[in-house]
């Protein structure tokens, strides 16, 4: 059954069950009708997009694409609902605030490509040509960035700080600070006015 009182709702609301029924089946046959934006992502698509559903807490339901867009999200890359290709700077964009929001889960290029609903190999290449690094580098750069800020303002100890910026493997967090700053986490903190904290 689809959704006839489409004017009295307000945009972003949450899915009604044919809705839902309708994204979780790719159903074509609602596209047109609604768009589903996911929270967790910033961006909208029609209800046959393939990519994987989201969580159905993180998804709203617009009217329109314009809504959707006023609301702050942007269209997907690979349902394309608006019939526009995405620049490959805002999907970057897309892909990088995640990112910078989730550096300390695990994140791979694979779970990358899901959340911006792009190939993997396609995203790497097109982050490559936009950012000038591949995904993963960007990643470490942040989890790095993080780990400094992290080293100079709190006690932390260093495994402790490589688990919070989501490298739990001690040895690798060492290895890869010296490689990205040239120092230990332990000389840094020493570097920074902070000693005194064990490893």
């Amino acid at each position: 059954m689809r959704r006839d009182d489409k004017e009295e709702r307000k945009m972003g609301d949450a899915a009604t069950e044919p809705e839902w029924q309708a994204i979780i089946g790719n159903d074509a046959s609602y596209d047109g009708t609604f768009f589903y934006a996911v929270r967790t992502t910033g961006i909208f698509c029609r209800p046959s997009c393939k990519s994987k559903p989201p969580n159905r807490e993180n998804a709203s339901v617009f009217r329109t694409a314009e809504e959707a867009r006023k609301d702050g999200y942007r269209s997907c890359k690979r349902c394309k609902p608006t019939g526009e290709r995405l620049p490959d700077e805002e999907w970057v964009a897309t892909v990088t605030d995640y990112i910078h929001n989730r550096y300390m889960d695990p994140l791979s290029l694979e779970k990358l490509a899901d959340v911006g609903h792009g190939s993997p190999y396609h995203l790497h290449r097109t982050f490559k040509r936009v950012t000038g690094v591949t995904p993963v580098t960007y990643i470490q750069k942040v989890r790095i960035r993080r780990a400094q800020e992290l080293l100079h303002g709190s006690e932390h100890s260093v495994t402790e700080v490589g688990s919070r910026v989501g490298i739990p493997n001690a040895p690798y967090f060492i290895t890869l600070f010296k490689k990205e700053t040239g120092h230990t986490p332990a000389q840094y903190r020493l570097l920074n006015g902070k000693g005194g904290y064990s490893e």
